[in-house]
């Protein structure tokens, strides 16, 4: 009966001393994290002016990296843009280049929002932009040979699907050669602008009115 006490005792000074030992080690790491802290701040101090120095000289490499790839891509553009002052290269474009060159016809004449969606589901739109004026077109880009027409089924399709599906204010359906006479008096009736070649040619030119003037 009388070993239970001491026992208690040897429990109760153990505790006692882990107790220290956690509090010994907890200030420790305490003043080492308080002297890697003063570390820190003394070399910044220090070395305040070189740090000031690698940031300047990264800021002014990013720069320089940026306005050259804002100047390579204007150029690349305006180049762009001179090579489609004329129908040829139009008639020797893919599908998916045709529309990309009238993307850049819709820029070029003050366009914003311009993005090419045409594939498969497009639903008739090949390019959509908002026009100067602030309305949004739909074009439904034709790159057709000169035995290929546009017919009624193709500009029908247009216009079911540029208001209700696409949100747009106009449609026009832009192509290499020429339209039927029923897909031209079609569009006429409800308003969907028609570009043939010549037209087209007078729009790259720059002789003529876009498709939403």
């Amino acid at each position: 009966m009388a070993r239970r006490p001491a026992r208690r005792r040897q429990s109760s000074a153990r505790r006692a001393r882990q107790a220290r030992d956690n509090s010994v080690l907890a200030l420790g790491l305490a003043l080492g994290l308080i002297a890697l802290v003063a570390s820190g701040l003394v070399w910044l101090a220090h070395h305040l002016l070189l740090l000031l120095a690698l940031l300047t000289a990264a800021l002014a490499v990013t720069a320089v990296t940026v306005r050259r790839r804002v100047v390579a891509g204007r150029r690349a553009y305006e180049s762009r843009v001179a090579q489609l002052r004329h129908i040829g290269p139009f008639l020797s474009m893919s599908p998916k280049d045709f529309e990309h060159a009238l993307a850049v016809l819709c820029r070029r004449d003050g366009c914003t929002n311009v993005s090419v969606v045409g594939g498969a589901g497009d639903l008739a739109a090949d390019v959509l932009a908002t026009t100067p004026a602030g309305k949004r077109i739909l074009i439904q880009a034709k790159r057709y040979g000169p035995r290929t027409f546009v017919g009624s089924q193709d500009v029908q399709q247009v216009n079911g699907t540029y208001r209700d599906v696409h949100g747009c204010d106009l449609a026009a359906v832009v192509t290499t050669n020429a339209f039927t006479k029923a897909a031209s008096a079609f569009c006429a009736q409800v308003g969907i602008r028609t570009v043939d070649r010549k037209a087209l040619a007078l729009w790259a030119e720059g002789t003529g009115a876009p498709p939403w003037n």
